[in-house]
């Protein structure tokens, strides 16, 4: 998971370069999801022997969004990084994710399991929440 926090900026700023580049964030989204479908049929196949039967699960609906969360992310991050900044842009992402998180834990959200937010949790978001401030603050 290290290596994923370590890519998401890296991503940001590829695809904010290739939005500003082309003129277009959606052509850089789109390229980007390009990419990312080839490695994952790749993986699908290499990794995991390719498709297994699909189980009939009756999942609600919205456990099938997950894609449209990571366009909205893609799309945002390409547009808003070239004129607000990497870091920016990436740690109003990261501040989204702190709150986002503590709120799935608290209420045991979409299936997670549950976990009280305790003094000692509101003290690590609190202190992580202005690490962030203080990382991206100029001056």
């Amino acid at each position: 998971m290290l290596a994923t926090g370590i890519g998401i900026p890296v991503m940001a700023a590829l695809s904010a370069t290739l939005g500003s580049t082309s003129g277009s964030p959606a052509f850089a989204a789109c390229i980007l999801f390009f990419v990312a479908l080839l490695i994952s049929i790749i993986f699908l196949f290499v990794v995991e022997g390719g498709l297994k039967p699909i189980p009939t699960l009756s999942l609600p609906f919205y456990f099938y969004l997950g894609g449209a969360f990571v366009a909205f992310y893609v799309l945002s991050v390409t547009w808003v990084a070239p004129q607000f900044g990497v870091g920016n842009a990436v740690a109003f992402v990261l501040l989204g994710q702190l709150i986002s998180m503590a709120t799935i834990d608290q209420f045991g959200l979409l299936g997670a399991p549950m976990h009280t937010i305790t003094l000692q949790r509101v003290l690590g978001l609190i202190l992580m929440s202005i690490g962030v401030f203080l990382a991206v603050r100029r001056g």
